[in-house]
This record gives C-alpha cells, structure tokens and sequence, in this order.
C-alpha cells in the first residue's frame, strides 16, 4: 500500500505529548494557554512547544498548534506576536477556526501551514474550494458524516489537492461542532473560545422516557473500520483527547499504531481493541461513521464505563449471572492494570528530554583580521538517560577587516550589547566568550548585524529569520450618510409569504436542512414570490447539498443570506450577491476583509455572542453591509442525532430520512437546578435545543445604530417549544417604532415578550 495514512495524536500536556510520540504517532496536536480550544487541557508553554518541536522531529513526528478559536478583534495584536514568533519555529502546522485568523495566515505568514478545524462545520463539497481559497492545505471533517459522505469529500479534496481529516476515537460531541452555543447563552462559557462546559454530559431531571443523561452519547471508535477509512481517501486519523493523560494518549496511539500498522503489512485487522476499555472511554459507536443513528449511541453514564465494560464482559463469557465475589476480583484486576499503565508509560517517557540546546558563543578579533564568531551547539539525544551530547561547531566571520578607529570600537561591551540577549526558546546561552576581542578596532556596524543575522539563520536550521509583521491599520468606513437601519425579516412557513405586503422590511424564507431528493418545490417557490430572499442554513450535507445548490442555480436570486460556506462559494461563482448569516461566528474585522476579498461577499451579520464593546471595534470595510439579529429563538445546539429518543421516548429505533423531513415534534428536559430547555424539530430541520428565554436585544438599536445597515427579527417560531407566540403583524409594527424612536414601543415589545434577554450583547466572549 503506497497511501499515506497518518495517526494524529492528542497533547494536552507535555506528559501526553512525550506519550504521543513513544507510542509511535505520525503527528501531535496541542495547544498554549491561550487562543485554543481545550482551555481546560492544561496546555503548555512557548518554550515548551519549542522543546516538544525538536523532540518529535527526532522521532519523525510533526507537531501542529491549535488556534482553532474565534478571535475577538482586541486580540490581533496579541495573536500576530505569537505568529511572528511561530513563523521562526519549525513548528508543522496550525489548527484553525477563525475566517480572519485564515486571512491574516494566509496574507503575513504564508510559510506557515493552515488546516481548517472541525469547529469550521465542513461536511459539504462547496466548502472545500472555499478554505482552498484561504489557504487551508488539509480539513478536518464534521464527526457526524457518515463513509459514503466522507467518501465523496475525499474525492472533491483530492481534486483541489486538500488533505482530509476525520476523528476515528475519543469524545463525540452530540451537536454540530462550531454550533454549539448551550454554555456560551446559558453561563458564558463559549465552545468557539474553548470554554465548553458540556451541557450535554450534564444530569437533568429523569425524562419521561426514564433517562437522567438525555444529552450524553457514548465516545467514537473506528477501530474495526480503518480499512474503509483507507479506501475512503481519509489521509489523517485524529484521536480526540487533550484533557486526557498521558496514560490514555499512549494506550490509544500505541493501539492504533499496531491497528495500521498490522493491516498495511498483512490486509487484515490484527488488534481486538480490549485495550481501549482499559482507559478511560464512555463505551465505543460507530453509528454515525456506519450512518445508523440509533438509540444505542446514548449511555446513561457520563464518566469512566471500563468497569461496567469489564462486567458485561464476564457475563458473556460465563453465559450465566456473576457473583459478587466474580465483579470484586475482576475491578480490582482492572485497577492493578490502570496501575501497570500509569506505570509503564511513566517508565517510557521519564528518559524524554525537551530541554533546551545548550550555546556556546567565542568572539576573536585582531588587526587586519575579520571578526570570528565560533559557534558551539550541545544537543542531547532526547533521552535523559542517554549522556551522549551531540555537539556542533560553525564558524562564522565579518566581509571587512578590523582596523583602527578612535570613535566606535567594536569592543566587548558593544559585541556582548548586540549578542547577549540571543537566548530564545530553542537554546540556552551557556557560554558568551569575548576574551580575544582587541579593543580599539572597528568593522561597519551594518557587518555587525549581519553576522547576527547568519548566527539567528543558523540556529534557525539554517532558515533565514522571518523578519517581524506588523498589521496595517485598518479602514474603518461609515455608511453612506443619512442612512438609518433598516428591518429585516426571517420567516420559514411557506404561509408567511404574504408578510411581504405588508412591510417595506426585506424578507428572508429560511430553507429547510434537509430535503426530497431531486426536489424541486422551493424553486418553484421562490420564482412566485421574488420578493422573498433565500436564506440557507448553516449544515447541508449530501443530498440535502445538492439540491440547495440547484436552488440556487435554478432561482438565481439577486441577493441570498447563507450560514454555510459552501454556498457561499457558489453564489460567488455564480455572480450572485450574498450575506453571511449569524450561524458563521463572526467576530472581527479580518473575517469581513475576507469575505468581501475572496468571495464577494456583499455584508455580514455579527456575531451574537459578542458584546457591545466588542461589537464597536469592528471595522466595517467599503460598500460592505453589517447586520445584526436583535430577535430570535436562541439556538443552544443542533444535532444529527435523535433528542426524542431519551427525553419523550420514539416508536423509531433509528433516524432515518422520513424522520427528518417529517417528524415536527416538541417537548423539553430541566436541568437539576430547575431550568428548562425547549426541544424542537421542525419538518425538514435537525433536532435542536434552545433556552427558555428569547434574544431580545433593542439597546443596541440606540447604542449602535451607527454601525448598522440592517437589524433582523426572526418570526420563524421556531425553539418556541409550543409556547404562544406574538402575533407576528403586530411584532413587525412595534420593531418598525422602534426604529423610528417611538419611545414606549421597546416598553411594548418586552410586554409582549416576556421571556427575554439580550444578556450576551452585555457579556460578550
């Protein structure tokens, strides 16, 4: 087999990293303290990054940095400081979110190597070209899709020369990666800025279909299906674990590793994978790889499962009910071999050193003589245990020769000013040598810093010192003037069409997620009523693709709003004006430069995660249109899996598609502390929670109207939880006084929405 198949590791500490890379890892992924999305991983340091780089490369193995956040504006300078300092590492790539950051790589720091997060949502054909575009070289799939999608994604990366990703172990996610907002509403802790303090492996009150974890699914595994993986085209096999230990790490990767190894040598699957069970694990699925959406996937128990695995496993082997007696000595042999584990890869990787390159520095100088620099380097083995130091000795010196000068002497005091400080993450400064520099003697102090310049190129393995990027101000450009905001509207109901006599507001018509194949009806639709714009949500996976694709091609509408990047890229190609919606997580200025450079996007809703003083310092590009929703249902998650199944319970064992273009049911669960979370599912939508209360936000129509083009009201209904709704006519008149300055129609509108906050637009990331 002549295929490349890498195994990419999780590193969520140095311990893990080390683990990574004796288990045998292609490649390791970690994050620093900041800008990732593991904040709760304990992370490493610069200088230890430094460390783990020279250390795996020892090993063959690469090492990629997460930054896979969205990025608030503030942050950029904060963000280019360590891009400068990454760009003059040998550091294998960086793991992205933000659409801005893509922009502000691709643009200043093109030597460094892009690869689009799972929290990017990519799950379509369009989306691959689209991050070709900002400059990603591999993607890492949604984990929802399932072989035959991910089969079709390998085929279109392979033609835009993009290497793919997928997660094949490790924690599953129940939403949509990158559209989780359940802590992010609810207690500030965003998923897109790595604060994620899972509301799905929360308990909640028993549901009605006796459960008390309706949220919680057991971890991915596609141990037993590599092979189909391999054909597929995957190129990267991602385990999941940067909050796990070391111990984990190493058991999953040593695991793999031995999987792919013996199925590449004999075209067979050599491992059982009972070593998996034996850390920790929720129980293993495949259903969404297998595309089998069942009611198994879920497991009433959030935490460790190794022993309950281990007691079922008995039970099958005895045939018969255990004793008491059975279970005591079959956990306690499972703890002795936790131990053994601990032990043994605390064994494996006390010897692995990240310590820095010991640096040696001797100066000599004498009359009609170049300067020379002698530089010595002490490298260890990697091995603590291993004494053999590895030293290297280059020897570097000035074009013009020392001569005598009264005024600026190349002395000790000036070459020590201009060398001393060279200590960096790489190497320690042990020795600075100056005893043979004759004082009184003088070269161009331009030769000075070039020899620096070759010292930093060198200790740089030879790569010439990227010099540091600033970025450039940015514009800021006002709306034409005179210009007030203007109302928006979102409807989904095909019976709300006639809302467009009725307002001078834009209508937006939100499509369905999901629809019949070969489906023709919203083109039909959309050609009776031109006025109506289309609005296209942010997951359309497969078929589903397709025929929002020919919708668009078939309408060809002047202007679109679009929440997924795939038909972004195609209302570019076709010429068609488009808006990026609310679902796209935007948060900066970079992200609208982007757009508007790369995909001729005409606006773009902000974020309504982000707070008002963040909101301000965005800076709206030219003949660019910022929006902003200021009423809807808000969105806590979505999902491809079932909610009814463990809440109110399901005749349906498994999702199929007459589930999702059919099934239109409500209910909801309450957390223990008494809070309540509407469940709904729309025909043709995905199984999605939302909070109790509304967004309803009408301060920043005063605070900001300045920066706006448009504010949004969604009257889709939609996460209502079969609660009464306003009438909708008389919403749309309250919001257009508002906007007029009526000063008690904000009084009005919260009377007649009771169950309202707009606490995000305060809080912010």
């Amino acid at each position: 087999m002549n295929q490349k198949i890498e195994l990419l590791a999780p590193g969520g500490d140095i311990d893990a990293i080390k683990a990574a890379i004796i288990a045998g890892a292609d490649a390791v992924y970690c994050g620093l303290d900041t800008f990732n999305a593991r904040n709760r991983a304990s992370n490493i340091s610069f200088d230890q990054l430094v460390g783990a780089i020279r250390l795996a490369h020892q090993y063959d193995c690469q090492i990629f940095l997460t930054l896979n956040v969205v990025i608030l504006e503030q942050e950029f300078k904060t963000i280019v400081k360590l891009l400068n300092r990454l760009v003059n590492t040998t550091l294998d790539g960086v793991i992205v979110q933000d659409i801005g950051l893509l922009y502000v790589l691709r643009e200043y720091f093109p030597t460094l190597d892009i690869h689009a997060s799972t929290q990017m949502t990519t799950h379509n054909p369009g989306q691959i070209p689209f991050l070709k575009k900002l400059g990603a070289s591999r993607v890492n799939l949604s984990r929802e899709m399932n072989l035959r999608e991910i089969t079709a994604m390998a085929a279109v990366a392979h033609e835009h020369d993009t290497l793919l990703e997928v997660f094949v172990h490790g924690s599953l996610c129940v939403a949509f990666s990158g559209l989780c907002y359940s802590t992010s509403a609810t207690a500030g802790n965003s998923g897109n800025r790595g604060r994620c303090s899972q509301a799905c492996r929360e308990e909640y009150e028993t549901t009605e279909s006796g459960h008390n974890f309706p949220l919680n699914i057991k971890d991915n595994s596609a141990f037993f299906d590599l092979p189909a993986l391999i054909n597929a085209g995957v190129y990267s096999f991602k385990v999941e674990g940067r909050i796990k230990g070391a111990n984990y790490v190493h058991t999953v990767i040593d695991s793999f590793r031995k999987q792919i190894d013996g199925y590449v040598e004999t075209g067979e699957l050599t491992q059982d994978g009972e070593r998996l069970y034996k850390v920790f694990n929720r129980d293993f699925t495949n259903a969404f790889l297998r595309g089998d959406l069942n009611q198994s996937m879920f497991i009433d128990n959030p935490r460790d499962n190794s022993k309950n695995h281990l007691i079922d496993k008995l039970k099958a082997e005895k045939g018969e009910e255990i004793s008491v007696v059975q279970i005591f000595d079959a956990k306690k042999q499972l703890h002795f071999d936790k131990q053994e584990i601990n032990t043994s890869v605390d064994e494996k990787i006390a010897h692995l050193s990240i310590e820095k390159i010991k640096l040696k520095l001797h100066f000599a100088s004498q009359k009609d003589q170049p300067l020379t620099l002698t530089v010595t380097t002490e490298e260890s083995s990697g091995l603590l245990s291993d004494s053999t130091v590895l030293p290297k000795t280059a020897v570097f010196t000035s074009s013009s020769l020392m001569s005598v000068s009264e005024k600026l002497s190349v002395d000790k005091e000036a070459i020590e000013k201009r060398f001393k400080n060279i200590n960096n993450a790489n190497y320690v400064l042990v020795e600075f040598d100056t005893d043979q520099v004759t004082d009184g003697l003088s070269i161009p102090y331009r030769e000075i810093t070039t020899l620096k310049n070759e010292l930093l190129a060198y200790l740089n393995d030879g790569i010439e010192v990227i010099a540091e990027v600033t970025l450039p101000k940015l514009e800021r450009h006002a709306k034409p003037e005179g210009a007030k905001p203007e109302l928006s509207i979102l409807i989904c109901d095909e019976a709300d069409a006639s809302l467009v006599d009725t307002t001078d507001a834009d209508v937006y018509f939100k499509l369905p997620d999901a629809y019949k194949r070969g489906c023709t009806k919203f083109v039909e639709f959309f050609q009776q009523n031109p006025k109506l714009i289309p609005w296209f949500p942010p997951v359309l996976i497969g078929k589903d693709f397709d025929v929002a694709l020919n919708i668009l091609q078939e309408v060809k509408p002047e202007w679109i709003v679009t929440n997924n990047t795939g038909i972004a890229y195609h209302a570019e190609q076709l010429g068609i004006k488009w808006i990026a919606g609310p679902m796209l997580n935007t948060t900066n200025s970079y992200v609208l430069q982007s757009l508007q450079q790369n995909f001729s996007c005409s606006g773009a809703f902000i974020s309504n995660e982000i707070s008002k003083q963040q909101i301000k310092q965005i800076a709206r590009p030219k003949n660019f249109k910022m929006m902003y929703s200021i009423y809807h249902p808000i969105l806590l998650m979505a999902s491809r899996q079932c909610f009814f199944q463990q809440s109110v319970g399901c005749e349906k064992p498994r999702i199929d598609n007459g589930c999702m273009l059919s099934c239109d049911k409500k209910t909801s669960i309450k957390n223990l502390k008494g809070v309540s979370f509407s469940i709904d599912k729309q025909k043709g939508g995905y199984p999605s929670i939302y909070n109790q209360d509304q967004f309803l936000n009408t301060d920043i129509i005063e605070d900001l109207s300045n920066l706006f083009d448009g504010f949004m009201i969604d009257l889709t209904e939609i996460g209502a939880g079969g609660k009464q709704m306003p009438e909708k006519i008389e919403l749309i008149k309250q919001f257009e006084a508002v906007l007029s300055g009526e000063e008690q129609a904000s009084k009005v509108l919260f009377d007649m929405v009771p169950e309202s906050t707009n606490q995000q637009y305060y809080n912010g990331l």
